[in-house]
């Protein structure tokens, strides 16, 4: 047993000297839009092949308790970029539409923001949702260059009028009617700072985002470089290239999700045939959890509970996946750990600080990427709803969502206290076994919101 534990101690630390050692890593950082935490088939998928990203999982490292800071698009975004909650950068409120005139400020420090300032070529492809105006778009956000669209693909320039019945009998008419991508939608895409296409062609947005991203890298091989490649697919319509469609509705989402993952493995390759693979961090991670009301146009989360726009497990824990120097191949991280941490993790992971001063939410996880410890140093998360309110605390094993009744008339909110360890499901409300526990998280809630409220930052906002 002696010999084992230095065996095992000696190749951590051979990981984290392998990081540190080499010149600084590439960074891709993959984002998808409303997949599940079921979706994968290294979560657990028995009807959706996912082969590269199943081998991404087996070269690198899988995180089964990866959380995002919101349930909708936009803060989850803001969240990652600044390693902040979403409150604190003021883009707690839900997600931005064609009309809202406020984006995630400029002043605000990005992962893209950080790699450039050390000699990184940046760029982003796909959708970007932090504010389509000129002032907030990525090339205002740290990246040199853009392609993409500015939000959500089910909405319209300018105004999100005259958009197609929803639901998923809406859904099964867009995707019966593969030209609807032209005919029924007005989604921009902007390169830089300008629309070039309008509508664009949603079919084939994914493979010219990853297209953009494989040109990208080519371009900068010789140099370090960062894409963040944040695919508008799987939400909803759905849409896939007319050569690799299949036509019945029933199967749209396994459809586009074997897609997404046919281009990961496009850049995959791209970055063997390259010779960067062994230089180049690869982050796999879901914006938050499935759209289950739309049924077979939405994905699974698996084992947990509820999906997008809740604050149960669904909604918030995503699949992530990790590869790249000195992460330990074919391992499994269940320790608590999210996007908020890929910040400042990064920054350690290519020797450069954070501007001193800058407050975030985010801690240093390096360790846990790399393995070499078996524990995360983040002990606790907030859980914020869709709207931006407070509604939960986890510490340690525990959860305790505060909910607040949907009626009035009701001014008690609903306490639900879990344990994630032996009920990841959140079937089993130990509230009222544990009452000091929910008096003691409940207290600790209340005090992180205060401090996050007190220091929150402003938004941008259009003049």
């Amino acid at each position: 047993m002696i010999r084992l534990f230095f065996t095992i101690l000696a190749l951590a630390i051979g990981n984290a000297s392998y990081a540190f050692d080499k010149q600084p890593p590439n960074v891709v950082l993959i984002f998808v839009d409303d997949m599940g935490y079921g979706d994968l088939g290294c979560f657990g998928s028995k009807t959706i092949r996912t082969p590269n990203l199943d081998r991404l999982a087996e070269q690198g490292r899988k995180f089964t308790s990866f959380m995002v800071a919101s349930p909708v698009c936009t803060p989850s975004r803001a969240a990652l970029m600044t390693g902040c909650y979403p409150k604190r950068v003021g883009m707690h409120q839900h997600v931005l539409f064609p009309n809202s005139k406020k984006g995630l400020h400029p002043t605000e420090h990005t992962i893209a923001d950080h790699l450039k300032a050390q000699g990184y070529a940046t760029a982003c492809f796909g959708k970007w949702h932090l504010g389509h105006h000129p002032e907030v778009l990525p090339t205002a956000q740290g990246f040199d260059t853009y392609f993409g669209i500015p939000y959500s693909n089910d909405m319209n320039y300018p105004d999100n009028n005259d958009r197609p019945p929803g639901g998923p009998e809406g859904m099964d008419a867009l995707w019966s009617d593969p030209e609807s991508a032209l005919t029924k939608w007005k989604t921009p895409l902007f390169e830089n700072e300008q629309i070039v296409e309008l509508p664009v062609d949603q079919r084939t947005i994914t493979r010219r985002c990853t297209q953009k991203a494989i040109d990208f890298v080519t371009a900068n091989r010789q140099k370090p470089f960062f894409v963040y490649l944040p695919y508008s697919m799987p939400h909803i319509p759905l849409y896939v290239p007319d050569d690799v469609r299949d036509p019945d509705p029933k199967h749209a989402y396994t459809n586009t999700v074997e897609h997404i993952d046919t281009e990961i493995g496009r850049l995959l390759d791209a970055l063997d045939q390259m010779d960067l693979a062994q230089n180049t961090l690869v982050i796999f991670a879901s914006d938050n959890g499935p759209w289950l009301p739309f049924k077979h146009h939405g994905g699974s989360a698996g084992p947990l509970r509820d999906g997008k726009g809740t604050t149960f497990e669904g909604g918030q824990r995503v699949p992530c996946v990790i590869r790249g120097p000195g992460i330990p191949a074919g391992t499994v991280c269940h320790e608590l750990t999210g996007t908020m941490d890929v910040l400042p993790t990064l920054a350690t992971l290519i020797h450069a600080p954070l501007p001193s001063g800058l407050k975030i939410d985010g801690l240093d996880a390096s360790d846990l990427w790399l393995g070499a410890t078996t524990q995360s140093p983040r002990e606790e998360f907030v859980y914020y709803a869709a709207q931006g309110t407070v509604e939960g605390l986890r510490q340690g094993k525990w959860k305790l969502l505060v909910k607040m009744p949907a009626k009035q008339e009701s001014p008690q909110p609903e306490l639900l206290l879990f344990d994630l360890e032996s009920d990841v499901g959140e079937r089993n409300n130990e509230a009222a076994a544990h009452p000091e526990l929910v008096t003691r998280l409940r207290a600790r809630l209340e005090e992180l919101d205060a401090e996050i409220t007190q220091n929150a930052r402003t938004p941008w906002m259009k003049p």
